[in-house]
């Protein structure tokens, strides 16, 4: 009798162990390194990876350099190896400096998942809520409407080595190329639209310099904000245009005031949930698959090649909207 109940003791222990073992193959902690810390977009997308984090019960957290600076980046995932993290998720400043590290957290064994970066050397994957070319011309279109189809516009990106925001750029400025012929281009583009006080000082000194200059299309969340501020020093509201993706909180009170003119955005407190989920679902072992349902994402139509999945979940900002997407802590 005691030798039976010692064997289903030891079957109950090995059960256990292999349960445990197993639980432990598809879990771990997951850190996000972010752009920079501090701003109210990520802010909100630390809100998303916290709550789907308890929510899923992912041990998920976030670390926001204190600057865009991609070395701070590859600083903290060289971190995040070091602790053995099981997924390291990324906002990159700069694709191609990261290309290293995130290619040694993959011979460690490590997860790799990239926002903002398509096609993402050294990441497992890359998730984006909108399409590079959609987003670009949903922005170039309304900068067209607000300038009348003419007139002298600049381009603000985070930097010039954001992927994503130059390919943003790229689009917007080819569609107005093609459609608005009297819509000129002033200089290239401006990589400071990750720094209010940059944006603001840049299009102060391109306001001076460019007296004709009508229209602002700035792609990172405090270009739009910066190029406000300096419309409104010089008293420019109404006659020149600011559009860009911009934390509504911020911006409110400029767009309202109309020295910022709108623009388009993707959520990112769902961009955090999103990096929580996908995590888990690697974790777990699971392949992504072309037709899928994902939660946050949708239905989803994988590039296996390059490794991006893209969906386009626009949301706008204007007047009639701000309001409600200040309010969910955007």
């Amino acid at each position: 009798m005691m030798k039976r109940f010692i064997v289903a003791a030891l079957a109950a222990s090995l059960s256990l162990a292999t349960a445990t073992m197993a639980f432990a193959q598809d879990t771990g902690k997951v850190g996000i390194v972010v752009k920079i810390g501090g701003i109210p977009w990520f802010n909100a997308m630390e809100a998303g990876i916290k709550e789907q984090g308890q929510k899923l019960g992912v041990d998920a957290s976030m670390i926001g350099p204190t600057s865009a600076d991609p070395a701070l980046q590859v600083r903290a995932i060289e971190d995040l190896i070091a602790q053995g993290v099981k997924v390291i998720g990324v906002v990159p400043n700069d694709a191609k400096v990261l290309e290293p590290v995130l290619s040694k957290a993959k011979e460690k064994g490590i997860i790799v998942i990239t926002h903002e970066s398509p096609g993402q050397k050294g990441a497992d994957w890359d998730f984006e809520l909108a399409s590079s070319t959609g987003f670009g011309e949903a922005h170039a279109k309304l900068l067209a409407e607000k300038m009348g189809g003419k007139g002298e516009y600049a381009v603000f990106v985070g930097s010039l080595t954001v992927p994503l925001h130059n390919a943003w750029a790229d689009a917007a400025i080819a569609y107005l190329k093609k459609n608005y012929p009297d819509m000129k281009l002033v200089g290239d583009r401006y990589g400071v639209a990750e720094d209010v006080d940059k944006s603001r000082s840049t299009a102060l000194d391109l306001i001076s310099a460019h007296p004709d200059l009508k229209g602002f299309l700035a792609f990172g969340s405090q270009g739009p904000i910066g190029a406000g501020r300096a419309i409104e020093e010089r008293r420019k509201v109404g006659k020149i245009f600011v559009l860009g993706p911009f934390s509504p909180g911020q911006g409110q009170k400029l767009l309202n005031a109309d020295a910022i003119s709108g623009g388009f955005m993707w959520n990112p407190k769902q961009a955090g949930e999103v990096f929580v989920t996908l995590s888990q679902k690697l974790m777990k072992g699971e392949q992504i698959k072309d037709g899928e349902q994902i939660e946050g994402l949708g239905t989803i139509h994988p590039d296996f090649e390059k490794h991006n999945i893209i969906v386009d979940q626009l949301v706008p900002i204007n007047k009639n909207t701000v309001a409600d997407l200040a309010a969910m802590g955007l």
